[in-house]
Order: structure tokens, then C-alpha cells, then sequence
């Protein structure tokens, strides 16, 4: 089975609350769409979290084939090997995304303008508000 995923994650402050969201799809259907708050983290950690998330889901999911869009230029260029992973945090999730990678027969990963991105942005956006109204969040370091 082939699924095609879109991820967004995201920090509210860079450490601050932080959330990812991602949208599973398949032949053009929405097949699941999930939003997790994270805690306090930065950004770059968030889309790396959205990634392992949806790589692990896709694994349960049955799938041999995936396609991950991300607007993440440095999470998709470091997965690419364009860029090295420099920060011991990230090498980390790095090193465990590398794992799930090499359980699918296929995968890619491409970069794709906020703005195709849209779905994955808003779920992730949708898990910080929730997050915030119920009181995990802290003071809105906005």
C-alpha cells in the first residue's frame, strides 16, 4: 500500500509550546488526520516529532510505499543528505527516523510551499489552541 503524508509542526516561541499535525492519504482520499501537542520544544524538533509520528502510524497503517510532503526545508534537505544534522537533538531524531525509514520498500520526501501544506498546518495549529485552553501551555510566549 502507498500513502502520501503531509506534516507540520510547530513551536509558538522557538523553544515554546509546540504541536504537530499530519494527514494521511491514499489514491487522493483522506484516510486518517491526526494533532498532538508536544510540549516546550523548538520548531525544527517539532517537524522532526510530526515525521517519527507519521512514519510510525504509516508502519501500523500497513504501508510499504510513502511519500511525505513537508515545509520544512531543513528537516527534507537533511533527510536528503543536503544538509548534515549538526545539532545533537536533532542527530537524534535523525537516527531514529532512519530506522523507520528502511522498513518501507520506498520512500520519499519532498518540500512543498506553506501553502500546500495547509491541512498538516492547521491540525497542528488546532492541537497548540487546544493545548492552550486547557492550561498546558503556560503564558502564550507570543
Amino acid at each position: 500500500m502507498t500513502l502520501t503524508i503531509h506534516i507540520d509542526g510547530a513551536a509558538r516561541g522557538n523553544p515554546g509550546p509546540a504541536a504537530f499535525g499530519a494527514v494521511y492519504t491514499r489514491d487522493g482520499q483522506v484516510v486518517l488526520e491526526e494533532k498532538q501537542y508536544v510540549g516546550k520544544t523548538t520548531n525544527n524538533v517539532a517537524e522532526y516529532l510530526a515525521l517519527l509520528h507519521a512514519l510510525g502510524r504509516a508502519l501500523e497503517l500497513g504501508a510499504h510505499h510513502v511519500h511525505v510532503f513537508s515545509d520544512s526545508e531543513l528537516l527534507v534537505r537533511q533527510l536528503m543528505g543536503i544538509y548534515q544534522v549538526r545539532d545533537p537533538k536533532l542527530q537524534q531524531l535523525y537516527e531514529q527516523a532512519q530506522e523507520l525509514i528502511r522498513q518501507f520498500h520506498e520512500f520519499r520526501i519532498s518540500h512543498v510551499p506553506r501553502k500546500q501544506n495547509r491541512h498538516a498546518d492547521k491540525l497542528c495549529n488546532q492541537a497548540l489552541d487546544e493545548a492552550e485552553r486547557l492550561g498546558l501551555t503556560g503564558p502564550d510566549p507570543r
